[in-house]
């Protein structure tokens, strides 16, 4: 049952013109039952006022005729008494006139000769007049009294029916004052009633889904060009640019559709502006970097021949010599990441995945990396190397993501040591880098990866850095399907976490969070 009720309300939630045939449904029935059963009331009250004034004729008759049978009967004993009582109510008992029992009770027997039982012209009903009926007529001789009653069969497979008992006093010779009482039945007053309300019911519901059609008739009409400009929407999203609404007529649908169009067309012509720019930057960069490798080739030849022959200048053409020379190295370092950039940028850049164990490619890097450490007075600490940690990965790429991760520690950690920590997890790998030095604030690690961001412009590189080492290395990680993050807080600490699954792009779980457990165990946040 509850995946049949989930079921429908996922429909009602995607269905508007549902919705709201449902609603407006759910309102019509509860509108027009408000007011069928403010009729059927209405009706019932008329039917049963008219219907007790006539018994009311009807009973005032039948007392003249019961009275002047009694006032006729010559009772001299109880079984007379008893016949006499018995006559009448089988003459007052009429089932065509709706009086389905007579009854002859008691009011006041007094010091009458003859004791005349209470009598009953059948044994059909178990009916009684209550005690405030009896009550009211022993106080109204001259009077009829009536009351609504629920008259009950003693068969229990016949149905109850509501009726009127209508009473009226009557002197029995020599036995006292009885109470006359009719029982006027209001089964076919009831049939009526029924019949209309059933009527009321069926037509209610005729009209309810009538309606509910008539108004999701509507709602899909006037939906269908939110339809349209939904599923345009989604083709244009999907990247086919030159999708159009059709635009029918002059209402506010068809300027809805206008408007859609002419949004399309502002996107459309601001997407291609944009990736024709982006192509000319591409281009751009790809043809500098090209055209700049011949002269820097001759260059740097030029500068190798004047760099062996330095010992014989004199101190500042030395220094200017050895100054060309390192900044040589930088340029064509720039030049390798320019073109790098320039292959993400065009979606050109291949990975070549191998499976391959990370500790070789770690141990590597930190080997190269501990001269520089040295020169910072730092120690680079191995954490997690005990067992292997293999997946599908291209090595020059997950090399240089470290290399730059652990070069770039050291050139910030103010000569205090650094954590590289590796895990290995069921469908992942992923490896830590954590400092201590001067940190790294939340808002820098939401840009630490921009090209050529830094986080103080004053600071200056000290190791050869061209600015785009990171940003290379998040594109590499996630050309491989993984993530490269980062968090610290400014003056405390530096982290980045490289998290690569050990399938190409296939889904993972990270074997670890950001921040290492440590801090985040005394509520460090990223």
């Amino acid at each position: 049952m509850s995946t049949r009720q989930s079921r429908v309300a996922r429909t009602l939630r995607r269905s508007l013109s549902l919705r709201v045939s449902v609603l407006v449904a759910l309102a019509v029935a509860i509108a027009v039952g408000i007011m069928s059963a403010y009729v059927v009331n209405t009706i019932r009250d008329g039917l049963f006022n008219e219907r007790v004034e006539d018994i009311l004729v009807d009973a005032s008759v039948r007392r003249a005729t019961a009275l002047a049978q009694l006032d006729s009967a010559i009772i001299t004993t109880q079984d007379q008494a008893v016949n006499e009582g018995d006559k009448l109510v089988t003459l007052m008992e009429e089932p065509s006139a709706g009086i389905v029992q007579a009854q002859l009770i008691a009011l006041d027997r007094g010091d009458f000769p003859i004791r005349l039982p209470d009598v009953l012209s059948n044994g059909a009903y178990d009916l009684a007049p209550s005690t405030e009926l009896h009550a009211q007529l022993a106080a109204s001789p001259e009077q009829l009294v009536y009351q609504s009653v629920v008259i009950r069969s003693t068969d229990p497979e016949v149905a109850d029916v509501p009726g009127v008992l209508v009473g009226m006093q009557a002197r029995v010779p020599s036995s006292g004052i009885f109470g006359l009482y009719l029982a006027y039945s209001l089964e076919s007053e009831q049939e009526s009633v029924n019949l209309m309300l059933r009527t009321l019911m069926v037509g209610t519901g005729v009209m309810a889904l009538a309606l509910a059609l008539l108004i999701w008739i509507i709602m899909w009409r006037v939906l269908q060009p939110v339809r349209e400009a939904a599923i345009a929407a989604e083709r244009i999203a999907a990247g086919l640019l030159h999708e159009r609404m059709d635009v029918r007529g002059v209402d506010e649908l068809a300027t809805l559709a206008r408007s859609f169009n002419e949004m399309a067309e502002s996107l459309q012509r601001q997407i291609e502006q944009l990736e024709d720019l982006s192509r000319f930057q591409q281009r751009f960069v790809s043809d500098v970097s090209h055209e700049l490798r011949t002269p820097l080739t001759t260059i740097r030849m030029a500068a190798d021949v004047i760099n062996s022959a330095r010992s014989g200048f004199d101190p500042v053409t030395r220094r200017s010599a050895e100054l060309l020379y390192n900044q040589l190295d930088r340029f064509e370092a720039m030049l390798a990441d320019l073109l790098e950039i320039s292959r993400f940028d065009a979606g050109a850049a291949v990975l070549v995945p191998s499976e391959q164990d990370l500790r070789p490619i770690i141990e590597s890097v930190v080997e190269y990396s501990q001269p520089l450490a040295e020169q910072k007075d730092s120690t680079i600490r191995l954490r997690g190397m005990g067992h292997a940690a293999t997946a599908a990965i291209d090595g020059r790429r997950v090399e240089r993501i470290i290399r730059n991760l652990v070069v770039n520690a050291i050139e910030h950690c103010n000569g205090r040591p650094i954590d590289v920590t590796l895990y290995d997890g069921d469908d992942a790998v992923a490896l830590r880098v954590f400092d201590t030095g001067v940190g790294m604030s939340p808002q820098t690690a939401e840009h630490v990866f921009d090209r050529f961001w830094r986080a103080d412009p004053a600071r200056a590189r000290t190791t050869g850095g061209t600015g785009l080492g990171l940003a290379i290395s998040y594109e590499d990680a996630r050309l491989h399907g993984g993530t490269l993050e980062a968090a610290g807080e400014e003056g405390v600490y530096a982290c980045f976490l490289m998290t690569l699954p050990k399938a190409v792009n296939g889904s993972f779980t990270p074997p670890t969070t950001v921040i290492p457990p440590e801090l985040a165990a005394i509520g460090v946040e990223a």
